[in-house]
């Protein structure tokens, strides 16, 4: 596998995913869902065709998408205020962070990643030009605030949450925010905060943005996702919210990378969100999630903390095996007993082993069903 930048070209997520594919596994691997979008969304797309959407939208978006997202952002719990000179269409969260980091970080500037976290926040740092630093969760997977100050220094420029986090499931409240806005305030660092499961929150669990907070938000990049939301990753078309400063610094870096995202799901999107009900999304993830956390507890492989958010439970999988490495025993379950998993090592870049695996419950029940049976009958 090449090296690039010092980070694998070749991602073991793709890896664990034809694995199970190889030898026919149930995959609960990927968070992608196997089940279809809302009709609605279809029909708008067809209706979008019929206009005149086959050209490059304006640089921050859809006139008409960023309208409904400032209405949508509006009737949250916690109320997101935003005006559309805060507001730009991105075509993917990736490239929302990316961008993002070339639009405050200079070469040797240090960005705080908290780990574990998805596998492309230290090559988009590196890339950059910047230097990442890890602070590790453990244990319970909350902050030690008292540890993670010492991770701040002169250079630190950046420090990237991710809130319902992948793959812990842990959401960010308001007193998380307060804590973090405490350590930055009054220094030369921004946050670039990833939320894209913001509408799977569960139980009495609410979404708290980073940017409802009225200082924090003047140094933040709020990262939300469409794919995610509507389970339409293909469509690449996501959002960013910034402070109006922060934005046309941003935008002028975009207006070279990808300058707008795509135009007809743009437009898809924009009628749809108006009658999007993200409590229906809420209950048609959590449904699932209890579903896949009620029918574990027939087998060996341990909860210590169900999911309060995301798609993704993590388990404790000693029980089994005090010998394996997670990334042994991931790759045990998927060829041996058909049922594929990610390593929570998988999330860390100086880890080999944890005593967790990841499932994806972003799956029809009837797979999710399939594959805890068999794994009842099989460890």
């Amino acid at each position: 596998m090449k090296e690039i930048y010092g980070f694998t070209h070749y991602s073991f997520f793709t890896e664990m995913s034809e694995l199970a594919a190889r030898h026919g596994s149930f995959d609960l691997s990927l968070g992608l869902p196997d089940f279809d979008i809302d009709e609605r969304l279809k029909v708008f797309l067809k209706e979008a065709a019929e206009h005149n959407t086959h050209h490059y939208e304006p640089l921050a978006g859809n006139p008409l998408l960023m309208e409904s997202i400032i209405r949508f952002n509006a009737k949250r719990a916690h109320q997101i205020t935003v005006t559309t000179k805060e507001i730009t269409i991105v075509p993917c969260a990736t490239f929302a962070l990316y961008t993002s980091l070339k639009s405050i970080i200079n070469q040797g500037d240090e960005v705080i990643i908290i780990q574990p976290s998805y596998y492309t926040y230290g090559p988009a740092v590196v890339m950059n030009g910047g230097i990442p630093v890890y602070y590790d969760l453990d244990g319970d997977f909350t902050i030690d605030w008292n540890l993670f100050k010492d991770c701040i220094t002169e250079k630190t420029r950046a420090v990237i949450v991710n809130s319902p986090q992948n793959p812990t499931g842990k959401v960010w409240k308001k007193e998380d925010w307060d804590m973090l806005y405490e350590l930055i305030k009054n220094r030369d660092i921004y946050l670039i905060s990833e939320e894209i499961y913001d509408t799977y929150c569960y139980d009495e669990t609410e979404h708290y943005s980073s940017f409802v907070h009225p200082e924090l938000r003047k140094k933040t990049f709020c990262i939300f996702s469409f794919g995610k939301m509507f389970h339409t990753s293909g469509w690449k078309v996501s959002y960013m919210l910034a402070s109006e400063v922060l934005t046309t610094r941003f935008q002028c870096h975009q207006q070279y990378i990808s300058y707008s995202a795509n135009a007809p799901a743009q437009y898809a999107i924009a009628k749809y969100l108006d009658v999007f009900d993200p409590y229906l999304n809420k209950k048609l993830m959590q449904k699932k999630r209890d579903i896949f956390n009620e029918m574990i507890k027939e087998t060996p492989l341990q909860i210590e903390q169900q999911a309060e958010g995301s798609v993704f439970q993590v388990v404790n999988f000693r029980t089994i095996s005090k010998s394996m490495t997670d990334v042994e025993f991931s790759k045990w379950l998927t060829i041996d007993k058909r049922v594929s998993c990610l390593p929570l090592s998988a999330f860390y870049n100086s880890r080999d082993n944890s005593d967790y695996i990841r499932f994806s419950f972003a799956k029809k029940d009837e797979l999710i069903i399939q594959a805890l049976e068999h794994l009842k009958r099989s460890l």
